[in-house]
């Protein structure tokens, strides 16, 4: 049955594309929706970038048809703008002076010449609002990737025959052999994707456990688990896994997704492996370690600030920091006695190139090549910003994007909607990706860090 939705402009503001997106059904655009995107073209960053490319959509269906009557989209559904249902009247609560008002306006409109009208917004509160006086409303769903419980982890605990784990280092374990128990202890076969990284437990003693990596055919021991990048020990399974993606040369792993919790040690340990490859490898992999970091606010007022762009975006490179100030100095006794000499040190690495930090804002549209790149709190990306940095991504780069998608800061955004879970589904499988999340009982920043991921 043909449906008629009735798009907000936040909508297009996410996803210019969305008009595309509905099938053969009715679209309609209120004309307040043309006069926010008006208002937004001129705006800095991804929210202008993205009204423009809405509006140069829309012009190219005027020259099609009259907007106003209707234009048939390539989709098999319709198109118009609708200006009227001025003298809708709403309840006295909502003033009709407001953009979000006057869209609730058209729908009553719509809805009173008895056409089933669903107003699509990302607008939690419009949704509510549209509820309430009987309108129903609708989050636009096409970018949205399974819910927590379908959430690939990138990870995963199995049995094995205590007959086949001792032969594990030598020949691996195919897939066939492994199993997972229900609730009863039946043994259930279990499907693994490919560069899931896998915790083997021997099914006769608990106590011995390895770790692998599916490579397609079967599980093998991780090549790089003896390593010590710059001096760093992993502490549980979740490093290992990590330490074994981010090691992987480029050339065959140029893009890891990492998801955890704060103090999971994500941003630490790629710090640590980026060092390690530039530093102290007898052959230097990449040129430089990039690290840039999406603030909510970011677009919108880094071209006010004063001084320079490293000045700039300072504030926000301050958790990397952080984490280069232990990194340099391993002894947690005597590193902060001198401040200034820890200071030189952290100096030291930014003013020689080996680490360099910019503003989103500033990278989109260039090409990366032999670049160890480092997307910090990647979670406030839209999905069309984290597919432009990996289309970037040239000969030798490796990207890694970090972030916990239940920290999300970004107005529109959620657990389902941001990039980093948009590109941890659309890259699962992928034989140039590897994948880890790493788990709350990972937590190693501090017994108090520890116990606040578990109580609160």
């Amino acid at each position: 049955m043909t449906k008629t939705y009735l798009i907000d402009t936040n909508v297009l503001i996410q996803a210019p594309y969305a008009l595309e997106c509905f099938e053969d059904n009715h679209l309609v655009i209120p004309l307040v929706v043309l006069e926010e995107l008006d208002g937004l073209k001129k705006a800095e960053g991804e929210k202008g970038a993205n009204a423009r490319e809405a509006i140069r959509y829309l012009e190219r269906l005027c020259i099609e048809g009259d907007l106003l009557k209707g234009v048939n989209l390539k989709s098999g559904g319709t198109l118009r703008v609708e200006t009227n249902c001025v003298d809708v009247s709403l309840p006295e609560a909502l003033p009709e002076n407001k953009m979000d008002n006057r869209i609730l306006k058209v729908c009553k409109g719509l809805q009173e010449r008895s056409e089933q009208v669903i107003l699509v917004t990302k607008d939690i509160l419009l949704r509510m609002k549209a509820q309430i006086i009987g309108i129903k409303a609708e989050d636009f769903t096409t970018e949205q990737v399974p819910g927590e419980e379908a959430t690939y982890l990138g990870r995963r605990e199995v049995f094995v025959p205590e007959e086949v784990f001792k032969d594990f280092k030598k020949k691996g374990i195919p897939s066939s052999e492994i199993y997972q128990t229900d609730e009863k202890g039946n043994k259930q076969s279990v499907k693994l994707i490919v560069n899931e990284f896998v915790t083997l437990r021997a099914d006769q003693s608990n106590n011995k456990t390895q770790l692998g990596r599916y490579d397609g055919e079967k599980i093998i021991p991780l090549a790089y688990r003896k390593c010590k990048p710059y001096g760093i020990t992993p502490r549980n399974a979740g490093q290992y896994f990590l330490q074994e993606a981010l090691m992987e040369d480029a050339d065959k792993i140029p893009l890891v997704i990492v998801k955890g919790m704060a103090g999971t040690s994500k941003t630490f340990y790629s710090l640590a492996v980026g060092l390690e490859k530039l530093m102290n490898s007898s052959q230097i992999d990449y040129r430089k370690i990039l690290v840039t970091r999406p603030n909510a606010q970011f677009d919108a007022d880094i071209g006010f600030l004063p001084g320079s762009e490293q000045e700039k975006i300072s504030p926000l490179m301050r958790p990397i920091i952080d984490n280069l100030e232990q990194l340099l100095d391993s002894n947690e006794e005597e590193r902060y006695k001198n401040e200034k000499e820890l200071k030189g040190k952290t100096e030291e690495i930014f003013d020689r190139g080996i680490i360099t930090a910019e503003a989103m804002n500033f990278i989109r549209g260039r090409s990366f090549v032999d670049t160890y790149l480092i997307i910090d709190e990647a979670q406030n990306m839209t999905p069309k910003q984290i597919t432009g940095i990996i289309t970037r991504a040239g000969k030798g780069t490796k990207v890694i994007l970090l972030g916990d998608p239940n920290q999300i800061d970004t107005a529109f955004l959620d657990e389902r909607t941001n990039g980093l879970s948009y590109a941890a589904e659309k890259m699962k499988g992928s034989k140039l990706c590897y994948q880890i999340t790493l788990l709350p009982s990972e937590c190693e920043r501090s017994e108090l860090a520890f116990e606040a991921i578990k109580r609160m």
